[in-house]
């Protein structure tokens, strides 16, 4: 598939983009077990515009990321034309526009998914900020607002008009949030549309390869993007490009291997945030889901996510792996 200039090749695989979650050091794993394109932490337009540090700091690309997007989100059209000319100074491979966020926050302003309700505005910020960068501009977002309102092959023409060189689909409305089951079914239809040319990357629930190969062969669409399911399991993009080549089954980390990997991802935090604490507190999420279906780990859990020092983690950390360190996680939990 291609994304203006941008080749990728197969099936190529999307970190998603998600706020508090793909910072530096997770999109770092990620690549390391096979992910092909990242995207940074979405930003607002209203902070680039009042140069904001800390959200300056989220558009921040290494050379390891490659291709790598900024993903931007607002309401008003002047102020995401103007954070879009900021992210491009950056040197992103594309800009993404975040249309498809369901959470209050985002969607008060009007939004992030809120643009569902609002398909003329949709365009025409798409179609301006298409005009304002030399980069591709994708964007991203959801089947609809409810499940009486899902309007997303219309928002995907539009956008298409608008000049969208891709766009990712989440397959769920703004009303389920994150619950519920993503329905494929549109985002197959949206895909399979005759007047639809640019591609089109599925996301929602690809919770393991025997999953995405399924979603894959279901729909056509040109790429997967994995978001939820990679916390705490970044092996999973590794996992599902050996499936879709050999149809082979690669079998689950040892806990071994899995508190080799926090504790990398722990140190790269270490390295790029400017306190031990920051660290820390950015890596509780990832504490949280690196160990599912561990037997009796409550207690061990609990003072992992109560641990204040790096030293404190590392000790955990090891307890951890004398006591499980030849189990496996359990991701159907």
């Amino acid at each position: 598939m291609k994304i203006g200039n941008l080749t990728l090749e197969g099936t190529p695989l999307f970190l998603a983009p998600m706020e508090d979650v793909t910072y530096k050091s997770f999109r770092w794993m990620c690549k390391k077990y096979g992910a092909d394109v990242m995207y940074t932490e979405f930003v607002s337009s209203e902070a680039l515009v009042r140069d904001v540090k800390k959200s300056k700091q989220k558009m921040t690309l290494f050379d390891f990321d490659r291709p790598v997007a900024i993903q931007i989100y607002g309401h008003n059209i002047d102020s995401m034309v103007r954070a879009a000319q900021v992210a491009e100074e950056l040197q992103p491979d594309f800009i993404d526009i975040n249309f498809g966020c369901p959470m209050k926050k985002i969607i008060r302003h009007g939004a992030g998914a809120a643009m569902l309700r609002d398909l003329p505005k949709m365009q025409q910020m798409a179609a301006a900020i298409v005009k304002a960068v030399k980069v591709p501009v994708t964007a991203k977002t959801r089947l609809g607002w409810d499940s009486t309102d899902k309007p997303v092959l219309e928002a995907a023409l539009r956008l298409q008009d608008a000049g969208i060189a891709a766009l990712a689909i989440h397959g769920r409305t703004r009303e389920q949030l994150y619950t519920g089951e993503a329905d494929w079914t549109l985002i197959g239809e949206v895909k399979n549309h005759p007047q639809i040319e640019i591609p089109i990357i599925g996301n929602g629930d690809i919770t393991g390869a025997r999953k995405a190969k399924d979603l894959l062969e279901k729909t056509g669409v040109d790429a997967l993007m994995i978001g939820r399911p990679a916390i705490g399991r970044p092996w999973i993009f590794r996992e599902i490009k050996h499936f879709l080549q050999t149809e082979e089954l690669l079998p689950a980390p040892t806990i071994s291997e899995v508190v080799e990997n926090v504790k990398e991802q722990m140190q790269l935090n270490l390295e790029w945030k400017d306190n031990e604490r920051s660290a820390i507190l950015m890596m509780r999420r990832h504490f949280a889901k690196y160990f599912p279906g561990l037997p009796n780990f409550r207690e061990l859990k609990i003072r992992l996510l109560r641990a204040e020092t790096n030293n404190e983690v590392t000790e955990i950390l090891d307890e951890i792996v004398v006591k499980y360190g030849e189990l496996t996680p359990d991701y159907s939990v």
